[in-house]
């Protein structure tokens, strides 16, 4: 398994992601969004997995900030708009190989194990 979570220190599902892989000894990468976003390849691999929308935090601050939660936002956009700004992911994004998850799933990771 080569695990990697994508997401904020400050974040508790990102917290008890980490905590999940911790209790069961799966060595995992996290990656801070603070620091670095996800690159274009790790971006679509991930949305290969998950629909791009769901990735997209339509429910921050920031997103009402930068003027999107009024703006017809087509796939093409939101790549675009989570390279420009990783903050506005969904956290945590866990992501195994091909495989990957958006928010806190402890019942899909199970089956990675």
């Amino acid at each position: 398994m080569n695990i990697q979570i994508f997401g904020l220190k400050k974040c508790a599902d990102t917290r008890k992601a980490q905590r999940f892989f911790k209790e069961r000894r799966i060595r995992f990468q996290f990656v801070d969004l603070a620091d670095k976003g996800l690159s274009k390849g790790e971006l679509r691999s991930v949305a290969a997995s998950v629909p791009l929308d769901q990735l997209l935090n339509r429910s921050s601050r920031r997103f009402v900030e930068r003027g999107l939660a009024h703006a017809a936002l087509d796939p093409g956009r939101v790549e675009a708009v989570l390279l420009e700004e990783p903050l506005l992911f969904t956290t945590p994004v866990v992501r195994n190989g091909r495989q990957a998850t958006v928010g806190y799933c402890p019942q899909v990771w199970k089956g990675w194990e």
